[in-house]
């Protein structure tokens, strides 16, 4: 889609629970593509089941790619961005942060972190002009949602919740990650967009 607008794109496959392949992965999209000036952390898993079952190993692996990743993801990009003279980092975070959950605490948790890694690094970085947002989305519909066997039900549970009667789509999100990477957001950091159709606020 990129080049097809005219634009160069290419994929670094990197596996995000190994800090040293992250760091090896942003270097060189740096040094092949030049100048790096934005960062999006935006994986996530999300393994269901009841808090008193989660085991060690579960809890890791949620936390290798969810919060670990992220941070060490937003350092390397950072120590390029401050020599680069500055940049962009959105953080993805969720609305699960905000309300009770139940069955996902391990990634409740790390979308929290989202967060509160989002303002730290605003703080620190905003010296360097590097400018640290965080984006909580409702909940969009992708294949992700194909874990629910009634979609049609669970759709509407979602469109019950919200504000605004719809479902959103991920071209309404990606213009909010757009825009806090953008010129037009460069006075905002240390933010938490809420992007849920009115979710929390109904």
């Amino acid at each position: 889609m990129v080049e097809a607008a005219g634009g160069a794109a290419r994929a670094y496959p990197v596996d995000l629970s190994d800090v040293d392949a992250i760091d090896e992965t942003i270097v060189r999209a740096d040094a092949e593509q030049g100048s790096l000036a934005a960062l999006v952390n935006n994986a996530a898993v999300f393994p269901a089941g009841p808090f008193v079952e989660i085991s060690t190993s579960e809890y890791d692996a949620v936390m290798a790619v969810n919060q670990r990743a992220y941070f060490f993801a937003a350092q390397s990009a950072a120590r390029i961005m401050a020599v680069n003279g500055g940049g962009a980092i959105v953080n993805m975070g969720s609305i699960t942060q905000h309300g009770g959950w139940s069955n996902l605490a391990t990634y409740v948790v790390t979308k929290g972190a989202a967060a509160t890694l989002t303002r730290a690094l605003a703080t620190e970085l905003g010296p360097e002009n590097i400018r640290v947002n965080c984006v909580a989305p409702g909940a969009f519909p992708t294949r992700a949602e194909k874990v629910h066997e009634d979609q049609e039900a669970y759709s509407q549970r979602i469109i019950d919740s919200q504000a605004l009667k719809r479902r959103g789509t991920v071209e309404e999100l990606s213009a909010v990650v757009s825009f806090l990477l953008g010129p037009d957001a460069s006075f905002i950091t240390g933010q938490t967009l809420n992007v849920d159709g009115g979710w929390i606020m109904a």
